[in-house]
């Protein structure tokens, strides 16, 4: 597939990485509008492709007190008052059989989560609607294995899937990034790389994911530097009070200097 394929994405023909950026979860409509148009302004400057992300749901949380959405169709409602208020694509996670569907009604790509992608009735069910997929690695995954998830993609009629590395469990408690498996997935399908997932610290003991926010740019750089198609980055203007995953995001207000400096690597690395 290429870029071409995603409805209302812009600067397609630009030759830059493209983009998913947005917040771990919307958790309200003001604050998904908010950070939504920040980021369209600076990637229309630096004419990056950009699609807006936002879980409609957070079903993988480590306690039963953790955050976990505002309403499905609520959220979901919003997301499409994101791409019809400023013409984006979107994307959102799903996490159950039936999620599938009603996504579908709402946003452009459906993303599995890591934890899921080897859920073969889940992704069935997702490539049916037709949609982009987005297939997250399993931390507990070889890049070589992901061949087989996007098969399940294709198998089901749909040849329209990516692949999203997020860092693999190193130890019980820390994420790295292996680089030698970009190379190896993108012969599978366009490969991107979720720079701040991979900064994780999961499994603390308070049942709370840590981070290293300050790792961002230097795993963003090497995703750039190794040819990913795109780059992952959750962001909130407000990352400590955010209620899903603020340990390891990026503040709103450093992304325009990490994406110029990142298009300053693309442009370098596709001259040489």
């Amino acid at each position: 597939m290429t870029l071409q394929d995603i409805p209302k994405i812009k600067h397609s023909t630009s030759n830059n990485f493209f983009l998913l950026c947005g917040p771990c979860a919307i958790e309200g409509e003001d604050m998904a509008l908010r950070i939504a148009e920040k980021v369209i302004g600076i990637t229309n400057k630096l004419e990056i492709p950009f699609i807006f992300k936002g879980s409609f749901k957070k079903a993988n949380r480590s306690r039963v007190d953790s955050f976990t959405g505002i309403g499905d169709e609520k959220a979901l409602k919003i997301l499409k008052k994101v791409s019809d208020t400023f013409d984006v694509p979107t994307v959102t996670d799903i996490h159950e059989i039936s999620d599938a569907a009603l996504a579908a009604e709402y946003v452009d790509v459906l993303q599995i989560p890591a934890f899921l992608v080897r859920q073969t009735d889940l992704v069935v069910a997702a490539a049916k609607t037709g949609k982009i997929i987005n297939l997250k690695k399993g931390q507990f995954m070889s890049p070589e294995a992901m061949k087989h998830a996007v098969q399940k993609v294709k198998d089901a009629g749909n040849n329209k899937a990516w692949i999203t590395d997020r860092g693999t469990m190193f130890g019980y408690q820390d994420m790295i990034v292996d680089f030698r498996g970009i190379p190896t997935m993108r012969q599978y399908a366009p490969t991107i790389l979720d720079v701040t997932h991979s900064l994780q610290q999961p499994n603390q003991s308070i049942g709370v994911t840590g981070g290293r926010p300050d790792m961002i740019e230097t795993i963003a750089r090497a995703g750039i530097v190794n040819n990913v198609d795109g780059l992952f980055i959750e962001t909130h203007f407000d990352p400590a009070n955010a209620k899903s995953d603020g340990a390891n995001m990026l503040h709103l207000d450093n992304l325009e200097k990490l994406l110029t400096n990142l298009v300053a690597i693309r442009k370098t690395i596709i001259a040489l």
